[in-house]
């Protein structure tokens, strides 16, 4: 799933603004005053769990953009608990759930958007997948730096 998703980013995501793979994002920006702590935080929830079950179930519009839309409430789950630990110092984009989604184009104008979704419609097949991880990346004025990876190893089901 990963590297087909990434591939669809890598095809019709500007190529001057991409500078990750296909990820789904849970947090914009955690506290970076934290970093010791999110990581610990981070490394104890993989530690906990096994890999988390997602589905693709379709496209998402984005207005100027297109994503492939997911769902898991297990991700979801981890996510929540995540931010009661950091509660009160989230940012108001982080304060609620996101829809869960994987970004393939953004940044075009509405027309080009729905082309590519007319054009994607049918290849867009819903299917099981799981998520094997977390990843935490810093900001860096335009590239991202991977801080760390954390692989889901434990045995609890979110």
């Amino acid at each position: 799933m990963h590297r087909w998703a990434t591939a669809l980013r890598t095809a019709y995501f500007p190529p001057e603004r991409n500078y990750l793979e296909a990820h789904v994002t849970l947090f914009h920006a955690l506290p970076s005053q934290c970093e010791d702590e999110v990581r610990d935080v981070l490394k104890d929830v993989a530690r906990e769990f096994a890999p988390v079950d997602a589905r693709l179930t379709g496209l998402m519009s984005l207005g100027g953009g297109t994503a492939l839309k997911l769902e898991s409430d297990g991700i979801l789950h981890l996510r929540d608990g995540i931010a009661d630990h950091f509660h009160g110092m989230l940012t108001s984009q982080d304060q609620h759930r996101p829809r869960l989604h994987v970004t393939i184009q953004n940044k075009v104008t509405s027309k080009v958007a729905k082309a590519l979704q007319a054009e994607l419609e049918s290849q867009i097949i819903p299917r099981a997948f799981t998520f094997r991880g977390l990843e935490l990346h810093r900001y860096c004025g335009g590239p991202w730096d991977l801080v760390r990876d954390f692989s889901f190893r434990g045995q609890a089901r979110a």
